[in-house]
This record gives structure tokens, C-alpha cells and sequence, in this order.
């Protein structure tokens, strides 16, 4: 399918769903839910970016997703800020909100990876983890924004779409949904896409070839931050109390990665597939049992996919199709022999 095709329809599909669930969905607490499944949708295909598509394991999806939230907090307090300095400006809309987030948590991404993609491997992982309790302690520290103490977050009385104003953040987290699958499909079958497989390949190879490596991290970096932040920027509206501990919760870097490695990290179905099925697990046992279970389920299903599809969900499909391929080619083979 040629790229403005699946664009088209991949909004199409994005806006069927938001028409059928706003329709027949009365209760508030689907959005709720829901809102949470496709914003792991988005971390999953963003850590999948870098983590998937070139081979960096990531653990700081924590500190771009914090960023891109508290961007959101900054410029939900800044017309009270301006105002003391008799300088009127209305309120910020959460879209330029998320495009703010994106850009801050994109530009983040951007002087990480240059001053960390030369370490490879756990060292690149250990630094990606460093970056999240560095960003932390600065939040900590910061008390225009809360500080350690979190800070309070009213949500305004009416919707710009009608409906809830959760619904109003469901629909924008579809939004992020579609722009963040599109992405990740579009440089998968991109030149941008051949040049991130052969860094997870083979990096010295690739350097060999000519391909350049360091332009094409970069790259990545700041595309996968950038999606994290715009994931993050509506989570003050959607929590009405953000503070270090929720912002920061270890649940955003566990999934990031569980989600893409349980639905197969080499194609952009992998993360959506891992994200849907993981998300609506956690919360069912949220509703039924309790939110304590979550991480334990993603452990016990990574040590399953582990075992049963090293591959993801994807692959081990794959797998089975090349399968059923060699056996059809084979009984041919037989047949032709035979005669």
C-alpha cells in the first residue's frame, strides 16, 4: 500500500473508531481506559523506533514522557505568569500543548543521542536510564511546576468537541495514534527504514557501506522522543494531580519496551498488536483485581512470548506462514519427482 494510501486510510479507520465508540460507549470510564491503551500504542511504536527499528534498547521513556507532561504544565501556567507582568495572553490549547511537548521532548532527544549514541549496547541503556533520574531531580527541584509536592490540574468545564473533556482526550490521543503509526510505517518502507535495519544488523558493516550511522541515530532519537513527549503532554488533564512519582512511574518504561518486544519489534503492526493486547489486560485486572498486578502480568507474559515467540506475535506469524510456504514447495517438489 503506497504511503498517502495508507495515510488516508489510516485516518479513516482512526475516525470510524472515534464515531463508533462516542456513539455507542455511554460510560466514562471506557475513555478512561481507553484513552490509556492508545497512549501506550503511541509509547510502544515510539520506543519501537529506536529500540526496534536500529536495535537501542531505551529506558528512558519515562523522562521524554515527563517532559512532553510537564511542557503542558508550563504553558497551562503561563498566562497566570505573564499576567503579573500585566501582559494578558489567553489560555494555551492542549493540541499546541502536545505540539510544544513533542518539540521539547524532540529536542531532548536530539542532544541525547549526540552526546550518547557512540556508547552502544547496555552502556547506551545505562545512559538512557541515567537521563531519566537526571530529569527527574530536576523536576523534583522545581517548584514552578510543583517540585516534589506535584501540583493541581483543573480541567476546563467544556470540551471543544462536546462530550466529556476525557472523551475530548481520547479523540486527541486517536489523533496521536494515527501520526505516530503513519510514521513508524512510513520509515519502515523508507530508505530512512533500510538504513535503521542495517544499524541493527550489522553497525560496523553499515558504517562500512557508507551508511551514515550517527545521522540516522540521531535521527531516531529525536523522532521517538518527540512522539513520547506528545504522548506525555495531555497527562496533566487527563490525571488533574501530576506529580514525580505518577509522571514518572515505572509502568511508561516497563511497557514501552514489553509491548514492542511481546508484538514483534521489526514491523510497525508489532507495537499496536502489544500495546491492545497488554493495555486491555492491565486494564481489565485494574477493574477486576487490582493495579498492583499489572507489571506482574507483563512479566509473566514476557517470559512466555520469550519462550513460546522470541519474535513477537508478528514473527512467530511470519514464521508460520514461510512455514506452510517450504511445505507447499516441497509437496510440489515430491510431486514433480514423482511424475
Amino acid at each position: 500500500m503506497r504511503i498517502g494510501l495508507f495515510w488516508i486510510v489510516a485516518a479513516a479507520v482512526g475516525l470510524a473508531l472515534l464515531v463508533a465508540t462516542r456513539v455507542f460507549f455511554t460510560n466514562e470510564y471506557f475513555f478512561f481506559a481507553a484513552y490509556v491503551v492508545l497512549q501506550y500504542v503511541v509509547l510502544a511504536t515510539a520506543w519501537n523506533i529506536l529500540g526496534g527499528y536500529t536495535g537501542y534498547i531505551n529506558f528512558g521513556t519515562g523522562a521524554f514522557f515527563a517532559i512532553g507532561a510537564y511542557s503542558s504544565v508550563v504553558l497551562h501556567k503561563l498566562p497566570a505568569l505573564l499576567k503579573s507582568f500585566d501582559l494578558i495572553i489567553p489560555q494555551v490549547p492542549l493540541p499546541v500543548m502536545i505540539v510544544v511537548g513533542g518539540i521539547v521532548s524532540g529536542a531532548v532527544g536530539l542532544g541525547t543521542g549526540y552526546l550518547t549514541l557512540r556508547l552502544r549496547g547496555v552502556f547506551f541503556a545505562i545512559a538512557t536510564l541515567a537521563l531519566a533520574v537526571v530529569v527527574q531531580t530536576l523536576i523534583v527541584n522545581w517548584d514552578f511546576v510543583g517540585g516534589s509536592r506535584g501540583i493541581y490540574i483543573i480541567r476546563p468545564a467544556m470540551a471543544p468537541l462536546g462530550g466529556g473533556y476525557i472523551q475530548y482526550l481520547y479523540t486527541l490521543m486517536m489523533v496521536l495514534v494515527v501520526v505516530s503509526v503513519g510514521i513508524a510505517r512510513w520509515i519502515e518502507r523508507s530508505r530512512l527504514g533500510l538504513g535503521f535495519a542495517a544499524i541493527r544488523d550489522d553497525e560496523q558493516a553499515a558504517e562500512a557501506g557508507g551508511v551514515p550511522t550517527l545521522r540516522l541515530k540521531l535521527i531516531a532519537t529525536t523522532v521517538s522522543g518527540a512522539l513520547m513527549g506528545m504522548a506525555g503532554a495531555p497527562l496533566p488533564y487527563y490525571v488533574t494531580y501530576l506529580d514525580p512519582a505518577s509522571s514518572f512511574n515505572l509502568a511508561y518504561a516497563v511497557n514501552s519496551v514489553a509491548m514492542p518486544v511481546i508484538g514483534g519489534m521489526t514491523s510497525w503492526v508489532g507495537p499496536i498488536i502489544g500495546a491492545i493486547l497488554l493495555g486491555t489486560i492491565q486494564q481489565l485486572a485494574t477493574v477486576t483485581i487490582s493495579s498492583a498486578l499489572n507489571l506482574l502480568i507483563v512479566g509473566l507474559l514476557l517470559i512466555g512470548f520469550v519462550m513460546v515467540a522470541p519474535n513477537g506475535i508478528v514473527g512467530l506469524v511470519q514464521a508460520r506462514r514461510r512455514a506452510r510456504v517450504r511445505a507447499v514447495d516441497d509437496a510440489a517438489m515430491q510431486r514433480q519427482a514423482a511424475a
